[in-house]
């Protein structure tokens, strides 16, 4: 059984989207998308450095589009399930027929506004944490008034909350950590930080007619399946400012049966998690259109 995900904000490197530009009508159906959400999508996917594009109203219409063109790129499949980390969540919406392509890049150029807005009302980032125990590590977050934004399994928890906190973090790490690395976002993104993006989402989602998911979607916030459009929506709209527990999609992944996993452009992030929190799990990165081929042969090999 296949799944189908898309990474979240962080995921965007300079340049990333130039190579996918070169496939036949690419160029085109960005350039239309671009002028539907008022973002030259281009332009950020290939000349824009690495500050314009950590910019969260840029960043996350920017993954979303990257995700949608690579996965258009693989042609008409049906995954087993499909998910997205975060902002990801849209770009799985789309794959599963809840919204439409411009109804999701509409979205989330809304979602990434409202979130840089709450942003800059206090300083905040976030920084991943590698190794350690999670029974060890939450409560110590909680100590720093830190929040543990993103559980993603395999060993890594993303603490959010104010810069200060996160330095605080850095000079003492929980028992165990290796690592903490800061990450390239502009917010303590899912946390309560987040509140105020979630009152201007909730309006722009009363615009949209979502359809029921045609395959199963599979949410951050619980790893459970949702069975309806509406449902699916509502999630959209609060995981904004609740944490990601990308832990318990994984373990959904599994006991579906799954046997293979595609990571959309920009991939790499939740391959890299799946590897070691489901070793029995194929999987495969979309990094460039080099990599269509080998998707395509393990999409009819995993396919039902």
């Amino acid at each position: 059984m296949l799944v189908l995900v898309a990474p979240g904000q962080g995921a965007q490197t300079p340049g990333f989207l130039t190579s996918w530009l070169d496939l036949p009508g690419a160029a085109d159906r960005v350039g239309a998308w671009s002028e539907a959400i008022g973002l030259d999508l281009v332009h950020y996917g290939t000349r824009a450095d690495a500050d314009a594009i950590r910019d969260t109203a840029v960043a996350q219409p920017l993954l979303v589009a990257a995700g949608l063109l690579s996965a258009a790129a693989l042609g008409d499949i049906t995954p087993g399930a499909v998910a997205g980390h975060s902002v990801g969540e849209i770009t799985a919406a789309a794959f599963a027929g809840v919204l439409g392509d411009t109804a999701a890049l509409t979205l989330v150029r809304k979602r990434g506004l409202a979130m840089a807005d709450a942003a800059a009302i206090t300083p905040t980032g976030m920084s991943a944490l590698l190794g350690g125990d999670p029974e060890t590590t939450i409560p110590h977050l909680d100590k720093l008034g830190l929040t543990p934004a993103n559980v993603n399994g395999a060993g890594q928890i993303v603490a959010a909350g104010t810069l200060e906190q996160l330095a605080a973090l850095e000079a003492d790490k929980p028992e165990g950590v290796r690592r903490v690395v800061p990450l390239k976002v502009a917010g303590a993104f899912h946390t309560h930080h987040m509140a105020p993006a979630v009152d201007a989402l909730a309006h722009a989602a009363e615009a949209l007619t979502p359809a029921d998911p045609r395959v199963t979607y599979v949410s951050n916030k619980d790893g459970q399946t949702v069975e309806t459009g509406a449902e699916v929506l509502k999630r959209l709209v609060g995981q904004v400012a609740n944490p990601v527990r990308w832990d318990l999609c994984m373990e959904t992944f599994e006991k579906l049966g799954a046997t293979a996993l595609i990571e959309v452009c920009p991939g790499g992030t939740l391959t890299g998690i799946a590897k070691r929190a489901l070793p029995g799990v194929k999987t495969l990165a979309l990094k460039t259109p080099d990599d269509l081929d080998a998707a395509r042969e393990l999409i009819a090999e995993h396919s039902a």
